[in-house]
């Protein structure tokens, strides 16, 4: 509600009021007049006056504050403050003057100007703020009154330079007196001291109004390798690198910059260490709520390598989600002893997902998975008798590993690596690097295992014995082994070969003769009296004519029937 009075001393200063109207005033009178209610206002304004807010715009905030025009403070001075203001608000204030929209400019100064000497004495001896006006720029500072004129030193101005300190000129300000002199009407007063104690007073407020858990608005002040701090209104706040985001950031300028305004979760409130700890991630749903649904094991999936450990190497799959590629899950190859010879931080790769543990946050990975698993195709493509080549990747004391593929290793057993002669150790006659033949012994896909050798590619007399036969052809040898329904046959020297015999009485009648060598007079007698057509027994080295069945170069067998 207006103050009858005023609203009376207002009327009188209208042209058209009947009080105008009925006594038939000049202008001048009522010009006066309107003057002397506005001082009027001032001065009750400069004693004090209670506000009420009726309006907040973009920039400025409108009070009731009991006269006919009601009054207006900016907006920035609440944000600055770090206070919210709202319609319904009571606030106390001053009047300075009116701005040229005739509404009065109020200040939010709850101090009075002294009026003589003795109020300035009791201010300085109690060190208690008081209100001035800055009057112009001297040298060294400003002109201050404050109901007398007072000297403020630049340094003790607030201001940061020139531009700032002229702006303050026709501006209240509250100031300390810190120098009196009354003989000499010596006044020196300072204003940085009470803007200080303001500030602490900010942030005591603000320690004891955060709450944790509420979403504050701030700007970025400083970067650190470690973090962010944030000015919530008059108190900096620290953002942990960690609370950013949700994803892995390396250092907080790849997220943020300074200036940038930013609404983050008060955390933590420590008053007694005076320690705000806020949370920009905390804001946004938690990546693993959905990782279940998202994430099927067997499925692949591509990610970019974070970072490398001995155990193994962390991959991004999305935001906030990594998964780990262990080391025996890198390369089917026994040979990896650390993750960085394989992959590097940066590098993009395929995986497969292994298994996902939602409660625990992990998920395992497989690289090698990804690649396909080399031994699948062992049997077609290194059957046993085919002849590979690759490079020798390591050497033991009883043998050579060799690289056919990649995860896929072949050994060379010292004894298969010459025919010529006896081998010791295998770095006498290979190094690692070189490029080697070999031929596939044995390729045993459940041990994981392929046997090779490579003395068995050096032509031997067994092998220009089957490359200058052919099948059909008829042979002579000697039967060494005769038993179970075949013979062993020497062929030449180095050269043995199968036969199998036609039957069963032959093989006995043989085995007989072989064990009984009185039997031998009746054998030659049977041969002279010999029925036609009638072969000789067969027995152990028996020299007879074969022949060829079958040559199989690959297995180096030779198959044989009596001739």
């Amino acid at each position: 509600m207006s103050n009858p009075s005023m609203l009376d001393q207002d009327n009188a200063a209208r042209p058209d009021s009947p009080t105008t109207k009925e006594t038939g005033q000049s202008f001048g009178d009522i010009l006066s007049q309107f003057e002397q209610a506005h001082t009027h206002h001032a001065e009750q304004g400069g004693r004090g006056l209670e506000g009420t807010v009726v309006a907040v715009s973009a920039d400025s905030v409108f009070l009731d504050i009991g006269f006919k025009t009601e009054g207006v403070i900016p907006l920035e001075e609440f944000r600055n403050a770090g206070e919210d203001v709202k319609a319904g608000d009571k606030l106390p204030v001053s009047i300075k003057g009116r701005n040229a929209e005739g509404y009065y400019e109020l200040s939010r100064i709850k101090v009075e100007r002294p009026r003589d000497w003795s109020s300035l004495e009791k201010a300085f001896a109690e060190k208690a703020p008081i209100a001035g006006m800055v009057s112009a720029v001297i040298k060294g500072g400003l002109s201050v009154d404050v109901g007398v004129r007072a000297f403020m030193p630049a340094s003790r101005s607030g201001a940061r330079d020139a531009a700032e300190m002229e702006k303050l000129v026709g501006q209240e300000i509250r100031c300390r007196i810190i120098k009196l002199d009354v003989a000499d009407e010596d006044v020196v007063v300072d204003r940085r001291a009470v803007i200080e104690d303001d500030e602490r007073a900010v942030k005591e407020r603000r320690y004891t109004e955060l709450k944790e858990g509420e979403t504050v608005h701030g700007t970025v002040r400083t970067l650190t390798d470690y973090g962010a701090f944030v000015d919530i209104g008059g108190v900096d706040a620290l953002l942990h690198v960690a609370d950013m985001s949700w994803a892995r950031v390396n250092k907080p300028a790849d997220v943020l910059t300074v200036g940038q305004e930013i609404d983050a979760r008060v955390l933590k409130v420590d008053p007694a260490k005076r320690r705000i700890s806020l949370g920009m991630k905390q804001l946004q749903p938690h990546p693993w709520e959905l990782v279940n649904e998202k994430y099927k094991a067997g499925e692949k999936i591509r990610g970019v390598v974070t970072r490398v450990a001995d155990f193994g190497a962390f991959v991004e799959l999305e935001k906030g989600i990594e998964g780990l590629i262990h080391l025996s899950e890198m390369s089917w190859s026994k040979k990896v002893r650390k993750p960085s010879d394989v992959v590097k931080p940066g590098d993009q790769v395929e995986v497969v997902i292994l298994g996902v543990n939602q409660a625990d946050r992990r998920i395992s990975l497989g690289l090698k998975q990804a690649l396909g698993d080399p031994w699948a195709d062992v049997p077609q493509k290194f059957s046993a008798g085919s002849v590979v080549e690759g490079a020798v990747v390591s050497l033991t004391k009883f043998g050579a590993f060799v690289q056919l593929a990649e995860g896929l290793e072949g050994m060379i057993h010292v004894g298969d690596i010459s025919a010529e002669k006896r081998i010791n150790h295998p770095q006498d006659v290979l190094k690692v690097g070189q490029t080697v033949k070999a031929q596939v012994l044995e390729a045993d896909v459940e041990k994981r295992r392929l046997r090779l050798g490579m003395k068995q590619l050096v032509p031997t007399s067994l092998d220009e014995y089957i490359a200058e036969h052919k099948e059909g052809d008829v042979v002579t040898g000697r039967m060494t082994e005769v038993g179970g329904g075949r013979a062993r046959v020497e062929l030449g020297e180095g050269v043995q070969g199968a036969c199998r015999l036609n039957t069963a009485a032959e093989e006995k009648e043989a085995d007989a003769q072989s064990a009984d060598l009185s039997s031998l007079t009746s054998m030659l007698q049977a041969k002279w009296k010999g029925a036609e057509g009638r072969r000789e027994p067969v027995r152990s080295g028996q020299i007879r004519s074969f022949r060829i069945v079958k040559l199989d170069p690959a297995t180096k067998k030779i198959e044989l029937e009596l001739a």
